[in-house]
């Protein structure tokens, strides 16, 4: 049987969101299907390493930018039932109980099956985020990129 493609951009930066996003990359993945996730505008922030980084030179509106958004994945809200900080905690903790994985497991997992993920280099310029902000292993480029992957792709989604 041929390998089959599948595309994935996330736009968003919600937990429930991510999370569904890498639910889906990891479940193609594992049906053997070459999964690209292109990360633009808010979806970069679940591909921030969740500590502070040196970083060089940014404009001030790029520092703003960078300091208001959440660092990691374990920083995101849910685009529902936030409760002011306190809904991502509550479906952690409902998540745990049902067994189903963390959003930094579900990343890791998808790194270690070769899930190709893309920085928009361009969304990062716009909200000031350099690479070494970012977690290891991903790949940088712009929407052309993204576009001739999703020309081959016989699923492609928007999250």
């Amino acid at each position: 049987m041929d390998t089959t493609r599948k595309t994935i951009i996330l736009f968003s930066g919600d937990f429930d969101k991510v999370m569904a996003a890498f639910i889906i990359a990891n479940g193609a993945a594992a049906m053997d299907d070459d999964v690209t996730m292109f990360f633009t505008f808010w979806g970069l922030n679940a591909l921030r390493r969740p500590e502070k980084v040196a970083t060089t030179r940014k404009s001030p509106l790029q520092k703003a930018f960078a300091a208001m958004m959440p660092r990691g994945p374990g920083r995101l809200a849910l685009s529902h039932m936030n409760f002011a900080g306190a809904g991502p905690k509550l479906m952690q903790r409902m998540m745990r109980q049902q067994n189903v994985m963390s959003l930094e497991e579900l990343i890791a997992t998808a790194r270690e099956q070769g899930i190709k993920m893309v920085a928009c280099t361009m969304s990062m310029d716009i909200m000031g985020l350099r690479a070494e902000e970012l977690i290891d292993g991903l790949e940088f480029a712009g929407v052309a990129s993204y576009l001739g992957d999703a020309d081959e792709a016989n699923v492609n989604l928007f999250i």
